[in-house]
């Protein structure tokens, strides 16, 4: 007995809509020319990570909620006298998305948990880097759903990076525009 298989919203709306669209748009020859996501990077610096390692636990524990996978701590490069900081100490926490959990995560960042942000208009359309690649900035943890607000002790923010195939800004632009990214100052 064959199962159905499960394929993620954004990931068929990638295939019927998105490509078509940016192969109009762009005047591509072939569908292998049209830039893709390809990994979704979400990092979190601990602030005071130093002093109570609680916190590293913490940060890690929430990001495997949020994304779906499980996270992994960042660790110093160097000695910082400065910082108490030590090299190889635990500072954060990153997980790398790809394939159908970056879809579902992405889906849910821009149905779920961006629209929660307080007066919120959009995100900024200027954060490419000019190779085709958008960071944007979250500033509470709270915005997702997962997260039990009695449970967080402490509000933090996290970086979310899109990488994508795309040659130019303009290309990254338009693909994550079709996908459904809130950008402000935008007209469909």
């Amino acid at each position: 007995m064959a199962t159905a298989t499960y394929t993620p919203r954004l990931k068929n709306k990638y295939k019927d809509e998105v490509i078509p669209a940016l192969m109009k748009r762009f005047g591509y020859k072939s569908i292998m020319q049209v830039p893709k996501l390809e990994k979704i990077a979400i990092n979190r610096g601990v602030n005071g990570a130093v002093n109570d390692k609680k916190l590293v636990d913490i940060a890690l524990e929430e990001l495997t909620t949020i994304s779906g996978q499980k996270a992994v701590s960042t660790m110093s490069k160097k000695d910082i006298s400065n910082f108490k900081l030590r090299k190889n100490m635990p500072i954060g926490a990153r997980v790398t998305l790809r394939g159908e959990k970056m879809y579902e995560f992405l889906d849910r960042l821009i149905s779920v948990a961006l629209p929660r942000v307080r007066d919120f208009k959009g995100i900024n359309e200027k954060s490419f880097d000019g190779r085709g690649n958008y960071t944007m900035g979250v500033t509470e943890q709270i915005i997702f759903p997962e997260i039990d607000i009695d449970k967080v002790n402490r509000i933090t923010g996290m970086d979310i990076s899109f990488v994508t195939t795309a040659q130019t800004d303009e290309e990254a632009f338009e693909l994550l525009k079709e996908l459904g990214m809130p950008f402000k100052n935008v007209k469909k």
